[in-house]
């Protein structure tokens, strides 16, 4: 997870949250990291994460089998098109994910986000290095696109 969140890191403008104990975020939230296209360095008020590495299943989401050792997922908002392109399905399809052909705990596989799918996020489960260069590409694009939200919203 190191060599992903550190490259997350390198992008222009970044702020990013990783809530630990103590803080002022919900326990659930606890050593996972939110990145934001933020240059003023102050929390969007409106938006989201362009990108989220979890560490944990949530109780809501659960099929990426992260509370097993080692796993981890990096989540990608990548919108309609890129989804469309990366998937070859539509995003906005039901949430009820039961009859899916998608197994959600692949690991190193760009799959559909279990749960935010219609917004446009795609995950990768516990990701390799060999991964690298086509995710810091999706990264790339996930950060460009929240910059230009940014700056259409200022």
């Amino acid at each position: 997870m190191h060599d992903y969140l550190e490259r997350a890191r390198e992008f222009e403008g970044v702020l990013e949250l990783a809530p630990e104990e103590g803080g002022p975020f919900p326990e659930i939230a606890w050593g996972d990291h939110f990145f934001y296209y933020a240059p003023d360095g102050q929390t969007p008020q409106q938006g989201q994460p362009f990108a989220t590495f979890v560490t944990k299943d949530y109780p809501d989401d659960a099929l990426s089998e992260l509370d097993r050792a080692g796993r981890w997922r990096l989540n990608i908002h990548v919108g309609r098109h890129r989804f469309v392109s990366l998937t070859g399905e539509e995003p906005r399809l039901s949430r009820d994910v039961s009859g899916t052909v998608w197994d959600f705990a692949a690991t190193d596989t760009v799959i559909p986000h279990p749960v935010y799918r219609a917004q446009g996020w795609i995950a990768v489960v516990t990701p390799s290095r060999d991964s690298l260069a086509v995710i810091v590409s999706l990264l790339e694009q996930a950060h460009a696109d929240a910059k230009r939200r940014w700056h259409r919203i200022k």
